[in-house]
């Protein structure tokens, strides 16, 4: 188990999700339904295998993703989130709205920052039950 640099609540949370990667781990399996290593990989951001490989082991150590067999692939697995992955929308939804807001954002890309937008809570209620549907069932 890794040691954390402090227990401050800012620094603990990005000592899990503060790289570059990880939170675009997360958004593509909660918005784009990308599940797989290969799906992943096939982001645009063009994350390297090593380095996609290190943060999902280390997104399953700290329980936020568990692997699952694909009923089929036999070699291959499927990624879902646990509740405490579900729990972790409400901070890419706000990172989409603030920039939304504040950065030149592509509108082709922006569908879920706008939703978001429009209705926060709303968004979060609609989204993290259909992640939990999908995911915790």
């Amino acid at each position: 188990m890794r040691q954390p640099k402090s227990g401050c609540p800012i620094n603990l949370g990005l000592e899990v999700f503060g790289d570059r990667w990880t939170l675009l781990i997360l958004r593509d399996i909660m918005f784009t339904d990308r599940r797989t290593f290969r799906e992943i990989q096939a982001s645009e951001e063009g994350i390297s295998p090593k380095t996609l490989a290190e943060r999902m082991s280390m997104l399953v150590d700290e329980g936020i993703l568990v692997r699952s067999s694909d009923p089929g692939h036999s070699q291959r697995s499927i990624l879902k989130l646990t509740q405490k992955g579900i729990d972790l929308l409400p901070v890419l939804a706000d990172i989409s709205v603030w920039s939304l807001k504040h950065l030149k954002v592509d509108p082709a890309l922006a569908d879920i920052a706008r939703q978001a937008a429009a209705n926060r809570d709303d968004f979060i209620l609609r989204e993290t039950s259909r992640l939990a549907e999908r995911d915790l069932s």
